[in-house]
């Protein structure tokens, strides 16, 4: 699978406060969630997938933050975007959080980012922005 930058789309169904491992707990509020990666080594893409087994219950190892958010029993995927061969991610979660609200802390801890998680309290408004970056 090519390698390449992605964005999940989550939602969780009520407010909720999320352990998000060794990062702590953050209160999250019920609506939309933009998580933005990349994934360049040797399964490239292939992590998305692994991304969707853990939110349909069919993994349990969690190795990145949003993994937690991903586990949790109130949330769901609800969409992907990806562009392969290019590394975006830093782009398109800074653009993400100037345009919805930062989740501080958090997907950011390899980069200068203030996190790579942005909310949204209504879909409508996170695809919109999510459909000028992909």
């Amino acid at each position: 699978m090519q390698p390449g930058t992605y964005t999940l789309l989550l939602e969780l169904a009520s407010p909720e406060t999320v352990r998000f491992g060794a990062a702590g707990e953050r209160d999250l509020d019920r609506g939309f969630y933009a998580y933005t990666g990349s994934a360049f080594g040797s399964g490239g893409l292939k992590r998305v997938q692994r991304h969707a087994e853990l939110a349909a219950g069919e993994r349990d190892t969690r190795h990145w933050h949003v993994d937690y958010l991903l586990g949790h029993p109130d949330s769901r995927l609800v969409e992907t975007y990806t562009v392969e061969n290019e590394d975006r991610e830093c782009e398109i979660a800074r653009r993400l959080t100037d345009a919805l609200a930062p989740v501080p802390g958090l997907g950011a801890s390899d980069c200068d980012c203030e996190t790579h998680l942005a909310y949204a309290a209504e879909r409508e408004r996170a695809e919109r922005v999510l459909a000028t970056l992909y």
